[in-house]
């Protein structure tokens, strides 16, 4: 799985607020390349494990919160390819009553059934986990591991994204993706065609993210990010965005997830209704999976008795 290149499927997307509008919308169906290292995660994985095989490493070590997809994609990744992983997990509360833990967390129980180790550390120790220091000491416990980090953004997962985008592609004007490190998006703007568009919607509050994508690619005016629509911040929500996905999924049977997808194509469609995009263009959205953290939004949405998820 992790040497060949794999191509997702297209699809043209109807919806009423279409109608009337001159413009047309697609969806690359990242999401079907496997039900856990699906979409970016796939990307960004491959080239990381191909690099650990070629150094004979026998460990993936990662970072991530309790939630994480890319900590599960890691797990389901490393048991593909034969490889052990193991999870540095922030919060160690986690770990006072571990069956607990599990027995409400589908990410982490789905991780350790892959045979991922997990080590949790204090939100404080989290912090650290880019220094020489952290990283000693994790070698000190575990032994030789090899190092992939927290989202799962470095080169290695830049060039994996630069194969989203095929040679057919060219056809759209405008990509879209969900913003989370800032990896995706690189590997978009990197590959895109000079007359494309590459439009990012972060998933998180801030402005950081400019800086960071700019210190990943080359100097170009390709691309742009529109932070209106992260609905609060990582994991924030509301109801109209609940509704929203649900209603995508009525109409199109294509499943969003409500951290990054979701709240994408919502500010999508609201920019198509407000005439944000020249007339006639071909919009391309990049389905970036993430739908195995539905089960557990459903459980907090379930807890303040709110309008589940359907999928």
């Amino acid at each position: 799985m992790f040497n060949s290149l794999i191509k997702s499927e297209t699809q043209q997307i109807f919806l009423p607020v279409l109608e009337g509008k001159k413009v047309t919308l697609f969806i690359k169906r990242e999401d079907k390349i496997h039900p856990f290292v699906s979409g970016n995660k796939f990307r960004k994985l491959k080239y990381n494990i191909q690099e650990a095989k070629k150094e004979k490493q026998k460990t993936l070590l990662t970072f991530g919160g309790a939630y994480s997809n890319h900590i599960l994609a890691t797990a389901v990744a490393g048991n593909l390819a034969g490889l052990k992983t193991i999870g540095v997990i922030r919060g160690d509360e986690l770990a006072t009553d571990f069956e607990k833990t599990l027995a409400s967390n589908s990410t982490l129980q789905q991780a350790q059934e892959n045979g991922m180790q997990f080590h949790f550390v204090t939100r404080e120790a989290y912090r650290e986990k880019t220094t020489d220091s952290f990283l000693n000491s994790l070698k000190e416990q575990f032994g030789d591991f090899y190092l992939i980090p927290e989202g799962g953004t470095n080169e290695l997962a830049i060039k994996g994204c630069q194969e989203i985008l095929t040679n057919e592609d060219a056809f759209f004007d405008y990509i879209c993706v969900a913003v989370g490190t800032g990896g995706t998006i690189s590997g978009l703007i990197t590959s895109a065609k000079e007359h494309q568009k590459v439009i990012g919607f972060p998933a998180l509050k801030g402005d950081f993210l400019q800086d960071e994508i700019e210190t990943l690619v080359d100097e170009t005016n390709n691309w742009k990010l529109i932070h209106e629509y992260h609905f609060g911040g990582y994991a924030k929500y509301n109801e109209a965005l609940v509704s929203f996905i649900n209603q995508f999924y009525s109409a199109t049977k294509i499943p969003l997830d409500p951290i990054y997808t979701g709240k994408m194509v919502f500010g999508i469609v609201d920019l198509i209704k407000k005439n944000y995009f020249s007339e006639n263009s071909k919009i391309l959205i990049i389905h970036t999976g993430g739908l195995q953290g539905i089960a557990g939004f459903n459980n907090k949405l379930a807890s303040k008795n709110l309008e589940l998820i359907t999928i």
